[in-house]
């Protein structure tokens, strides 16, 4: 049987506001990711969800729980070693973009291999842009492109490094209707091909693009269920109006 990439037990994350306060954001959480899945995690705002994307994605440590990453336990695992796990097997998409404005598309791209050891930096953010469509746009800056151009950026830079879980927080609430079907095609396209994506998302049909969907509450996972008919991006592209269609989001 295939280990999971991803193993969580009893995790509870609490913090502490002062004068004696405490907010729970997990309680007592477990699950299992298996390797290649596309688990889209679905909760209203404060219902803990990016607390535990925080941790599984080596962010935050919690209060008391484990997270086995690849069967490692990285709880006991310092500052620096955190970071080298998060450059080397984790890549991250937000909601905000997150690019540079005076960096242009490939230097936004090649940031993540500043802290790393592979050679040919340039060549890898050019492959990584190439991979989500911008191979004619590495030369333009983040005002130059439209935020579905700016999403596609970020997610080529989360890939630069090729890693093994990409982790998605709130990709396409910043997007239009188009935009967001695009990138979500682009994600169940990477799932196919063998990409673990775990999606963080407050809405039920983005996440219903995943594979599995879990639903957090006050802190708790209250569904965890196999989604058998994943709703199909490309076909939802396909399905636009025609002036939606073609709407380019500036």
């Amino acid at each position: 049987m295939t280990q999971p990439v991803i193993q969580v037990r009893n995790l509870v994350k609490v913090y502490n506001k002062g004068g004696g306060a405490e907010v729970h954001a997990l309680r007592d959480v477990s699950l299992e990711i298996a390797r290649g899945a596309f688990v889209g995690i679905i909760g209203a705002s404060g219902s803990g969800k990016s607390s535990l994307m925080n941790i599984l994605g080596c962010l935050d440590k919690p209060t008391s729980g484990t997270v086995f990453l690849d069967g490692v336990d990285i709880g006991g695992l310092g500052d620096e070693a955190l970071a080298r796990v998060r450059n080397r097997k984790i890549g991250f998409v937000f909601q905000s973009f997150n690019l540079l404005p005076r960096t242009n598309a490939l230097e936004n791209v090649e940031l993540p291999l500043i802290y790393s050891d592979k050679p040919g930096a340039s060549r890898l953010a050019r492959l990584a842009l190439e991979s989500v469509g911008l191979g004619a746009r590495i030369h333009h800056y983040p005002s130059e492109l439209s935020g579905g151009e700016q999403q596609r950026v970020a997610i080529a830079r989360a890939l630069v490094n090729d890693p093994e879980i990409v982790f998605a927080d709130e990709p396409t609430g910043n997007l239009d209707t188009r935009s967001s079907y695009e990138i979500m095609a682009l994600f169940q396209n990477l799932n196919t091909q063998g990409r673990t994506i775990v999606l963080i998302t407050h809405e039920r049909d983005i996440a219903e693009h995943a594979r599995r969907v879990i639903r957090i509450a006050d802190g708790r996972i209250v569904e965890d269920v196999e989604n058998t008919r994943p709703r199909d991006a490309e076909a939802g592209l396909n399905n636009l109006p025609a002036q939606e269609a073609a709407h380019v989001d500036r």
